[in-house]
């Protein structure tokens, strides 16, 4: 069996931790070139390059922020066990690490994660946000313990499995300036108005589109974004007329200056919670499945 060698934990630990090899060298009083000598020693006991260069600095790499996750729960753990054998409180928090798809809108991922604080147990959440492809090899090292999607598991070379936490319909949405400008009833007025979209390649972008275009409205495209919060600073601006989901229609319209213009039922977002289990077990990811229950599911049939 091979061991892990926890004083190269430790310095690789400290120098990820102080953000730099000069700090670090400080902090545990070694010379540098011996901590140096030491992480390279772990690198080769993992097989994987922990830090890369940038510029003069050392940034962590996708395996190095995992075993840095890791040696923050363990040396976190020693701590503990010092406070109980000196009989000081501990209070460990329930730790929960999240992947977020940067397609999910940022709304939906505030509201299905929000319950996990609520949860009756002291929980410490940690949201990573980007591309599915990014973060499910994080998932499967169990450097996630979930990730939400508004895509199911594509073919990744990842064991995952899918859990569907519920649809919304779509609205749509303008500042009043704009809306008072449309002519027409909803959809109809959608027709050559200025629109903004989601950007190319998200899922609710093909569904938008596949929409617009069996309903023969042809928008004016004026601006593309991978951000739906900065959509919505723009639609708050009279440039655009901008899609989300219903689900969070109230949130949009409390915190934007907008009005709504219509609802498409049919034209539905759907939202997964990836795991590597096939039964959900975490008790904070499953606070987020009943959230679901209550913020998905929604919409009815188009309205003005």
């Amino acid at each position: 069996m091979e061991w892990l060698n926890y004083h190269h934990l430790l310095y690789f630990w400290t120098v990820a931790k102080e953000g730099s090899i000069s700090k670090a060298s400080r902090e545990l009083r070694l010379a540098q070139p011996t901590i140096s000598g030491q992480i390279r020693a772990l690198e080769n006991s993992l097989g994987e390059r922990l830090f890369q260069r940038q510029g003069r600095g050392l940034v962590l790499t996708d395996v190095g922020r995992v075993v840095y996750r890791y040696a923050e729960e363990i040396f976190s753990l020693g701590r503990e066990m010092q406070d109980a054998l000196k009989d000081r409180p501990t209070g460990r928090p329930l730790r929960l690490q999240v992947g977020i798809a940067d397609t999910v809108p940022k709304l939906i991922a505030y509201r299905l994660i929000e319950p996990a604080l609520r949860s009756g147990e002291r929980t410490h959440v940690v949201c990573v946000e980007g591309k599915p492809e990014r973060l499910l090899p994080l998932l499967a090292v169990h450097g996630l313990d979930l990730v939400i999607s508004d895509a199911p598991v594509g073919p990744v070379k990842v064991r995952a499995f899918s859990h569907l936490l519920g649809e919304s319909g779509t609205s749509f949405f303008a500042s009043p300036k704009l809306a008072k400008s449309l002519k027409g009833k909803f959809p109809e007025c959608l027709n050559g108005a200025p629109f903004l979209l989601p950007a190319e390649g998200w899922t609710s972008r093909r569904s938008l589109d596949q929409w617009l275009n069996s309903n023969g409205i042809r928008p004016s495209v004026v601006g593309e974004f991978d951000d739906s919060a900065l959509m919505s600073v723009f639609g708050e601006s009279s440039h655009g007329v901008f899609a989300a989901p219903t689900a969070i229609e109230k949130e949009l319209l409390r915190q934007y200056s907008l009005v709504r213009l219509g609802r498409i039922d049919s034209l539905r977002e759907s939202f997964y919670a990836i795991s590597v289990e096939r039964k959900l077990k975490h008790p904070a990811v499953l606070a987020i499945s009943e959230a679901a229950r209550n913020l998905l599911l929604v919409g009815s049939s188009h309205t003005a």
